[in-house]
């Protein structure tokens, strides 16, 4: 016993306790997605705070000589002898529209007991509490301390993302100080006789603070709630505040603006209250308020009756490449955008290499995840006995990409955060992680890189040019006025302005049906351009665009354009079914180039921007497109570089500009002139620090490359690095000879660097998946997505995975077709 005691105190005496800034991985496996919950538990390593799974912690013991593990075992707690018979154990409800604040939703939805233990390899020893007892005062304090701090810490999945969300943040409404006009003493504190003045509800009412006269409120969308008079009161009237009488209690009430359209804080509420006999101190509340309901309609979202297809009971799948996502709170996005990607061959590929080590290996193992089958097993039902313990709960064990979500949301003012996104905005955002972190090699973005011809005609010399871009997704216009049931629409719209004025129940709504060829015709018509700069002419004239295809990808996305902006730039979903169909053909849409007998226009630099002085002095920009991108929100030098760079040639191109140089790492860099300063403090002779220069070589860059990014960065390696990933067509046209100078330096014209690299074949194409949206708006509601498996349609709706029997095709947002080889 000595010599055992001896040689835990060796190994226990050297385990750390975790400081401030460490990072502590205690939530899932470093190399899969094991976690506390997984069979056999989580080793999280007591001196590098790596966490391991059962299967993977010998290795790291056998590689790293580490000895020491916190055991952290999570099991799910027996349901409760109260509960409704659900299959899932009780769970505090929430009581606020928020995540990760106290009463609001739990992004962990199911609660677990813990049980935690010290254990030495190789040997899985436990450490116990007599063997502790034993041992001096100083290694018992490490080794307590060195657990409590890491229960404690907050891991690194959770550390590197913003995991709170508050929904009920409301803003002071500007109406808020006013004096009501006049007084209603009749609906006085005697609240349970309130009724609404037009159709006598006695729910959902709502009190103008102006006038005092009260409403019923606005009709859900199935029907219930109220008649919309408290709406056609403010209509009429202008009177903007509104509350709801059930829900004043002595904390509050909810107050609506319908001017400003949403729920806001009246700071005056009990005066105004007050006015109309109303004493807050002596209210009860009577009615669910807005945010109950909206959590309740939160939590009606993710049940499986919402998006059950047609009513059918649908058959669930498990297996390789069927295994569901966790929803990490309004994760939903990421989840139905990375199960498509990974059905793409690119990305399940082995030989993808080409990515950075931190984002490859995370990436490779979330593909892991989903197509190995090893975690798509179904969920069990904790119980009591044997039988209970083994019954399915009708979703999947399934993977929680936490680590994931953190990496490619780091920085990130949205993604970072646990609030609903737009899907198409990530897949995009992931698409570029992708390029700007690929090198050489195969590159899995390829698959859905394409080029664009875009034909501009000057309408005034009849002279062409000719461009290309970059796209990975096609974004399919959706024209409203050709819909093929215009008349079963207005009749909808008829019905519905009667119901509204009559206070009669509301007619089943009636959906736009949108042909796709419509859709695509519109896609194809030229775009007038009015303040197009003509090379033939010398001045500003107006000019058609045309936009054809100048490559076809492997795979094609396409986006139903289904966001929008209203009038009063509200935005708004547009609700449309569009007859999309399981093949394409594009060819008639490929580009031609030149045409014969064409003129091009002529390559002409426009307008001069460098006055005539000798020396090299400050651009003669055009003061109010400067001004109107400022007003835009955008960085002061940033619009100046973009009036530069387009050469002072309008509004739009300076736009384009922008919106094509937002990602780059000195876009809100001071413009440097040629010939002067390459940045602020450096110039081109300037020495560089040689261990920076050391680290970007050692990325596979040569040192011409590192040399150009740390001088354009002013010495900063993070900046040099984010630097040289999004100027690589720049850099690859730096061909490094062998005496090291830059081809560019030495004698004779070198060849013009390569455009970039795409795929090309015929434009036919199949569906293979899309991704489906409900909700009113990106911002919120839900995700899910379909995709094509052995000839089987299938729906993964986060951690459930089913055949699907009616796929609706027609209410998708986002489609994804594959080439068609014959």
């Amino acid at each position: 016993m000595a010599e055992v005691s001896e040689v835990l105190m060796s190994v226990l005496s050297t385990i750390r306790v975790p400081r401030p800034g460490d990072r502590v991985h205690k939530d899932e496996c470093a190399l899969s997605f094991s976690s506390p919950e997984s069979e056999g538990g989580l080793y999280v390593c007591m001196n590098s705070f790596l966490g391991f799974g059962s299967q993977y912690v010998d290795r790291h013991h056998t590689r790293s000589g580490q000895r020491a593990y916190l055991h952290i075992i999570r099991t799910r707690k027996k349901e409760d002898d109260n509960n409704s018979g659900s299959g899932d154990p009780p769970k505090k409800k929430p009581t606020r529209l928020a995540i990760g604040i106290e009463g609001g939703f739990n992004v962990e939805q199911d609660q677990y007991e813990e049980e935690v233990k010290v254990v030495l390899f190789p040997d899985r020893q436990e450490v116990t509490a007599d063997d502790l007892t034993a041992m001096p005062d100083v290694v018992r304090e490490r080794v307590r301390h060195s657990m409590a701090g890491l229960m404690s810490a907050d891991s690194v999945s959770h550390a590197l993302q913003v995991q709170q969300w508050d929904g009920e943040v409301r803003a002071e409404s500007r109406h808020a100080f006013f004096s009501p006009s006049v007084s209603h003493p009749s609906n006085g504190p005697s609240y349970s006789g309130w009724r609404c003045e037009v159709c006598d509800l006695q729910e959902n009412l709502w009190m103008n603070l102006t006038d005092g006269r009260v409403f019923c409120g606005r009709r859900y969308f199935d029907g219930s709630g109220g008649n919309n008079h408290a709406l056609l009161h403010f209509q009429q009237t202008g009177h903007p505040l509104a509350v709801k009488l059930g829900t004043i209690t002595p904390d509050g009430a909810d107050v609506y603006s319908y001017d400003e359209d949403d729920m806001v804080l009246d700071p005056k509420l009990p005066q105004h209250l007050a006015h109309f006999g109303i004493d807050m101190m002596t209210m009860e509340k009577t009615e669910r308020t807005m945010t109950e309901l909206e959590i309740a309609v939160n939590q009606r979202v993710g049940e499986w009756e919402v998006i059950q297809e047609s009513g059918a009971t649908l058959q669930p799948l498990s297996g390789p490449g069927l295994t569901g996502m966790k929803n990490l709170g309004n994760s939903c996005y990421l989840n139905s955008v990375m199960q498509v990607i990974f059905t793409v061959p690119d990305f399940q590929s082995k030989s993808v290499t080409i990515l950075l080590l931190w984002l490859k290996h995370v990436s490779t193992k979330l593909g892991y995840g989903l197509l190995s089958g090893e975690y798509s097993k179904p969920a069990l039902d904790p119980g009591e006995g044997a039988e209970a313990s083994t019954e399915p709960r009708g979703d999947q064990v399934g993977i929680a990409p936490r680590m994931f979500k953190a990496l490619v949301g780091r920085g990130h003012p949205e993604f970072s955060t646990n609030r609903q996104q737009d899907a198409q905005e990530f897949l995009l955002h992931f698409i570029n992680m992708v390029e700007r972190n690929c090198r050489s090699g195969a590159n899995p973005s390829e698959a859905f890189r394409f080029l664009v011809e875009e034909r501009i005609v000057c309408q005034q010399s009849q002279k062409a040019k000719y461009t290309q871009r970059v796209d990975y997704i096609l974004q399919l216009p959706v024209p409203m006025d050709q819909a093929t049931n215009t008349e079963e629409l207005h009749e909808a719209e008829r019905r519905r302005e009667e119901a509204d004025s009559s206070g009669a129940p509301p007619p089943s709504p009636v959906r736009a049906k949108i042909p796709f060829t419509a859709c695509m015709a519109a896609l194809s018509e030229p775009e007038t351009l009015t303040d197009f700069w003509s090379s033939a002419v010398q001045a500003k004239t107006t000019a058609t665009k045309t936009t054809r295809f100048a490559s076809f990808p492997d795979h094609l996305v396409i986006q139903v354009k289904k966001f929008t902006f209203g009038q009063d730039w509200v935005p708004k979903k547009l609700d449309v079914s569009i007859d999309v169909p399981d093949t394409l053909n594009l060819s008639t849409l490929r580009g031609a180039g030149q045409q014969p007998g064409e003129e091009l226009l002529p390559e002409l630099a426009p307008p001069p921007l460098m006055t005539p002085d000798v020396e090299v002095k400050a651009p003669v920009l055009d003061d109010s497109t400067v001004s109107q991108l400022c007003e835009m929100g955008f960085p002061l030098e940033a619009c100046r570089k973009a009036v530069y760079y387009t050469g002072n040639t309008g509004i739009d191109a300076a736009m384009n500009w922008v919106m094509g140089h937002m990602d780059d790492p000195d876009f809100s860099a001071p413009l440097v002139l040629p010939g002067t300063s390459s940045a602020p403090g450096t110039t081109p002779t300037e020495s560089v620090s040689e261990e920076h220069l050391a680290t970007i070589v050692s990325m596979g860059f040569s040192r011409d490359q590192a040399t150009r990014a740390l001088r354009a960065t002013s010495n900063v390696l993070e900046r040099a690095v984010d630097w040289i990933f999004s100027h690589l067509d720049d850099l690859e046209s730096m061909e490094v000879s062998e005496g090291g100078r830059s081809a560019a330096e030495s004698e004779g014209a070198r060849e013009p660097p390569p455009g970039p690299k795409v795929r090309d074949g015929p434009g036919k194409y199949e569906l293979f998946a899309f991704i489906s949206h409900m909700g009113t708006s990106t911002m919120c509601g839900h995700y899910v997505c379909h995709i094509k498996k052995d000839q089987q349609w299938v729906i993964f709706n986060d951690q459930k995975v089913c055949a699907s029997e009616k796929p609706p095709k027609d209410l998708g947002y986002l489609y994804f077709y594959r080439r068609v080889t014959e």
